[in-house]
């Protein structure tokens, strides 16, 4: 709580010298709201890992790009996830044409379950070769040993 002082008189004629002002103090609470932000717009990044899917290991190397790609995902069931939403196959090319601004050198980044068969994955390959893009691949886990190795190296976690 505040105190202000001041030399007014009051109604009666006296004059109050320590008067109590019942403002609420709002320093603390915005203080904490600006921290709680902060976290937010750290995180939030971190949280865009979207479909589960079990992803095949192999002994690819890492793909660096300083653009966010497209991801494409194909659950074990053959569903199909463009981001985090449910889209069919059919819809995919005017979707990704109107999200990328008909830019065929868009990166899209595939994620196939392990346990679906070849076939769908190509399927969704095919439909966004037929689209037009030229920047598609596909994404694994590394092998459990060399993403410890990865991992111990750069501080973070695999996708």
């Amino acid at each position: 709580m505040a105190v202000r002082l001041s030399d007014r008189t009051n109604r009666l004629g006296r004059t109050a010298r320590h008067r109590m002002v019942s403002d609420i103090n709002v320093t603390p609470m915005v203080d904490v709201m600006l921290v709680l932000l902060v976290v937010f717009m750290v995180t939030a990044p971190l949280l865009t890992v979207g479909v589960k899917v079990d992803l095949p290991e192999a002994q690819a190397k890492v793909i660096e790009g300083d653009d966010e790609p497209l991801t494409l995902t194909v659950k074990a069931d053959g569903s199909v996830f463009l981001q985090e939403a449910p889209i069919d196959l059919a819809n995919l090319a005017p979707r990704l044409i109107a999200i990328t601004g008909a830019n065929p050198d868009a990166r899209i980044f595939v994620r196939g379950d392990k346990t679906i068969p070849y076939g769908r994955v190509m399927e969704v390959m095919g439909a966004i070769n037929e689209a037009g893009f030229r920047r598609a691949a596909l994404v694994t886990d590394l092998p459990r040993k060399k993403q410890r190795a990865n991992n111990a190296k750069t501080g973070g976690g695999a996708g």
